[in-house]
């Protein structure tokens, strides 16, 4: 289900050039599930190839939502809720930052970039990255509320530090 509101988010939000919920969800979705994460995201992926159809520009598509999961994983789990929502959004914003040049050897080895080229293409490409950064640092900022209401929903344990304190002084 989650994989289909990933993929299902981002046709709904094509009008906007490069700004979507993926970051977003890929973040919410790995703190909660932690390795249960690649699921939906990998799920998101196969519906994306099947409705925009399986090409060579999907490859990256198979590590780079990994490469923000792997991170997200990386995150201490106890976080202070004050300053959480802070790092995912500014992890979430230069992921989207360094999109392009996630993308970029991937891109060069299908296309026989050399390293100029794969360097220019990044560059051709930083308008839309600094786009996405933007898109994903605001949206960021949803990953600690979404991720409340999910572990609400599945009554697990919370693991920030200012919600159990807030949880033991009542």
């Amino acid at each position: 289900m989650f994989g289909a509101i990933m993929f299902i988010s981002k046709i709904v939000m094509e009008f906007l050039p490069n700004i979507h919920l993926l970051g977003m969800f890929t973040m919410t979705f790995t703190i909660v599930y932690r390795k249960r994460a690649l699921i939906p995201i990998y799920i998101f992926v196969l519906l994306n190839g099947l409705y925009a159809g399986f090409a060579i520009w999907q490859i990256p598509y198979f590590y780079l939502w990994t490469i923000l999961w792997g991170i997200t994983m990386l995150l201490p789990r106890k976080m202070p809720l004050k300053l959480a929502p802070w790092v995912y959004s500014l992890v979430s914003g230069l992921f989207g930052l360094l999109f392009g040049a996630l993308y970029a050897p991937a891109q060069a080895i299908m296309f026989g970039l050399n390293f100029k080229g794969m360097i220019a293409w990044i560059i051709a490409g930083l308008p839309y990255d600094l786009v996405h950064a933007a898109g994903n640092f605001t949206l960021g900022f949803l990953v600690i509320p979404l991720a409340t209401v999910i572990r609400k929903v599945h009554k697990s344990p919370i693991v920030y530090q200012s919600e159990l304190k807030t949880k033991d002084s009542k």
